[in-house]
């Protein structure tokens, strides 16, 4: 029976990985240490429901090298999705940001590096590893700014260029995970995502913008926006994502390494402006809006160009952005009820 470790799997994209780990009768190890709003709810979630006597959870931080190495005994994949993920807290505290993100990914390799067998890393990087995108023409519309030319989006192939502390540490893990098979020989494979949403997700103002667009909406609290609400993302439900982790352990377990842009690709984008328009249409009204300035490393527009993953993986997302947000809704109410809203 297969063996998984999740860095960071109470967490919204983690729990749900978790749970269709455990679904397909997978054997699941969840490292977290809890820190943020809600994924308390998330791991009773877990505790509830299928195969839960196949899951352990361990509370501790990858920043614990110690704990890290008694986590990955006996497991045949790491999913490291533990992260400091807020641009803004990298920005006030890069020293934190750095720990997390660069130390405690070095400290799964090096756990991972150790074991007798090595197991299979699968890491989750971002879109902000290809910076602001400062050499990408763009053509203004009504309510989006769009590429004037790349048709599909960013490749793999852009010219990283690490921008805030942020991108900074996410992209030497990144690249970390990535020479770990060059120089060591492991398996290993990165992801770089763009925007991803669905339930079990408490969005912030500084991460998860989707769910805190909606939270804030079905609390009639007003939401700031930083820029002029043109900027575009590729949305990706978490579903999808999930399936892309099966299919790139799969690849994994071939022997096989690579890294990939995840996200919804040139069929499923928004702006923000858009956003709330849907969120207009869905509740009968939308949040009051506040206006502030760009924050640093802000692109305009990002898209993926998946067309790597969908080539070599076999993936591409199934769900519509509309079909995904009436779907957000529906787990918005028991959101609120954990977060005490």
């Amino acid at each position: 029976m297969a063996r998984a470790l999740i860095t960071g799997g109470a967490g919204f994209v983690g729990s749900n990985l978790a749970r269709s780990l455990l679904e397909r009768g997978e054997r699941v190890v969840v490292l977290d240490n809890l820190s943020r709003a809600g994924v308390r709810g998330n791991l009773e979630w877990l505790r509830a429901g299928p195969g839960a006597d196949r899951l352990e959870a361990i509370e501790a931080d990858v920043r614990d090298a110690a704990a890290v190495r008694r986590a990955v005994e006996g497991v045949d994949c790491v999913y490291h999705l533990a992260a400091q993920v807020a641009v803004t807290s990298s920005v006030s505290d890069p020293r934190t940001d750095f720990e997390v993100n660069g130390l405690g990914t070095l400290n799964v390799l090096e756990a991972v590096r150790a074991m007798p067998r090595p197991a299979a890393v699968l890491y989750t990087s971002t879109n902000k590893v290809y910076g602001a995108l400062h050499d990408v023409r763009l053509r203004e519309g009504r309510m989006r700014w769009r590429f004037a030319s790349r048709r599909r989006g960013i490749g793999e192939e852009q010219p990283l260029d690490f921008h805030s502390p942020y991108g900074c540490s996410k992209g030497t893990a990144d690249q970390y995970v990535h020479d770990y098979a060059r120089i060591y020989g492991l398996r290993t494979m990165v992801f770089r995502m763009s925007c991803i949403y669905g339930p079990r997700q408490f969005g912030t103002e500084d991460q998860g913008w989707v769910a805190h667009f909606m939270l804030r909406t079905a609390c009639e609290e007003p939401v700031t926006i930083y820029g002029d609400g043109k900027q575009v993302r590729d949305l990706l439900f978490v579903d999808d994502l999930v399936r892309a982790f099966h299919l790139g352990s799969a690849a994994l377990e071939r022997g096989e390494s690579g890294i990939y842009n995840i996200g919804g690709g040139a069929a499923h984008t928004l702006s923000l402006a858009e956003l709330l328009s849907a969120l207009a249409r869905l509740y009968g009204r939308g949040p009051q809006v506040e206006y502030a300035a760009s924050r640093p490393g802000d692109q305009p527009v990002y898209v993926s160009d998946i067309t790597l993953a969908r080539i070599r993986l076999g993936w591409e997302p199934r769900i519509p952005v509309k079909a995904g947000l009436a779907r957000l809704k529906e787990w918005m109410e028991e959101a609120r009820r954990l977060l005490g809203r």
